[in-house]
């Protein structure tokens, strides 16, 4: 883990703050997509139209893909009660709900955690990146 901390500050390294809060808006967010296989289609894109780093984008994505394992079953359930239905047991009707429920709850919450790193990272002493770097 802290190799790769030290490989994501590394090719962040020289970026504005509002580009490193971006990537890690956007790469945790996307990173939880419900779908197997959809977030490393997603954080792909999502470089190419934000213009962003995508070797940084797509290590987000890989490092939180334990957490898009574990939030399947919650979004699903939340989407099947947004639905108004029961949780589906076939593999659609789970995606659907899946979908929903992280639309719903991921979609609002990237874009409020954006906006905290952004805060976060001006306050941040120039040299911090750097620091960060020879560490790892």
């Amino acid at each position: 883990m802290k190799a790769a901390a030290g490989r994501f500050w590394a090719s962040v390294a020289g970026l504005s703050p509002e580009t490193v809060a971006l990537i890690l808006a956007v790469g945790l967010v996307l990173g939880v997509f419900p779908v197997y296989g959809g977030p490393t289609v997603l954080c792909g894109l999502a470089a190419v139209v934000l213009r962003v780093n995508l070797p940084a984008l797509q290590l987000v994505n890989q490092l939180v893909t334990p957490i898009q394992f574990a939030l399947l079953i919650p979004f699903g359930r939340l989407g099947a009660c947004i639905l108004g239905g029961q949780v589906g047991w076939s593999l659609l009707g789970v995606a659907r709900d899946a979908v929903v429920g992280w639309f719903c709850i991921c979609v609002p919450l990237g874009v409020f955690l954006y906006f905290l790193l952004v805060v976060t990272l001006r306050r941040c002493p120039q040299g911090w990146f750097n620091g960060l770097e020879s560490s790892g």
